[in-house]
């Protein structure tokens, strides 16, 4: 692994909290579902959640996935991004490199640790086509087999969004891959997947106001233990028919 440096790249750290069209866009841009990073082949566990009879009606995958966001993205993913960000944007590469072995080392099973490096490096593999980092830098993230949260605080950062934005734009685009896995999954109809997206709406911006406490108390305070989540995640593995690839 490439030893973490500081080189003298530009570097904003006055962030312009109104955002141009330019940068709003790019934000939309990272939150897409048609962002080529595969997220809509993973369930997260939900796959495996509705095997065992857990998940199997809209307001069970409703509660699931407000329970995903709150003890799961709240404590670990949305954090570590808002921690990446300001990584990124001050070149602490050494912080980028420990909050990428954080992320590894707290995936809890094979396939959840699969999911975020090949997300990951996917959009490192997007990044390439754009202008919005560094060869330094997309080379330094390689260099680290690099996690879905710290490739997307690395896209982020480039957009001169604050982190709070950013981190918005994160949660809805995994809203948005979740309730059409369990679309698919359950199955639920269209409307009963827009009901759950406004569920989940509304309780991002306090998952996000816990992530942002999370983040100024330092990585010692980031949380990972979903253990039924592991469990299941790890039954997902052998699973006989599934559609996910976690």
């Amino acid at each position: 692994m490439r030893t973490p440096t500081r080189i003298p790249i530009p570097v904003t750290t006055t962030i312009d909290h109104t955002l141009g069209d330019a940068g709003l866009m790019q934000l939309m841009w990272l939150a897409s579902p048609a962002l080529p990073v595969g997220g809509f082949s993973y369930s997260e566990g939900l796959e495996s959640a509705v095997d065992q009879a857990y998940v199997t009606t809209e307001s069970e995958a409703s509660r699931w996935l407000i329970d995903q966001l709150h003890l799961s993205l709240a404590r670990c993913d949305l954090p570590v991004i808002a921690h990446g960000v300001a990584a990124w944007r001050t070149a602490d590469h050494a912080r980028v490199a420990e909050l990428n072995a954080w992320v590894a080392q707290t995936r809890e099973s094979s396939e959840l640790r699969a999911q975020t490096q090949q997300m990951g490096t996917s959009l490192l593999h997007w990044l390439r086509n754009h202008t919005s980092a560094t060869a330094w830098q997309m080379d330094f993230l390689a260099s680290l087999e690099p996690s879905y949260p710290l490739s997307y605080a690395l896209a982020a950062s480039a957009t001169q969004a604050d982190v709070r934005s950013c981190l918005l734009a994160f949660a809805f685009g995994w809203a948005e891959n979740m309730v059409q896995a369990a679309i698919k999954s359950v199955p639920l109809g269209q409307s009963a997947g827009q009901r759950i997206l406004s569920a989940l709406v509304a309780e991002i911006p306090q998952a996000i106001d816990h992530a942002l406490k999370l983040e100024k108390l330092g990585i010692a305070q980031y949380q990972a233990f979903t253990p039924m989540l592991a469990i299941l995640s790890a039954q997902h593995e052998t699973q006989y028919s599934r559609l996910f690839r976690s």
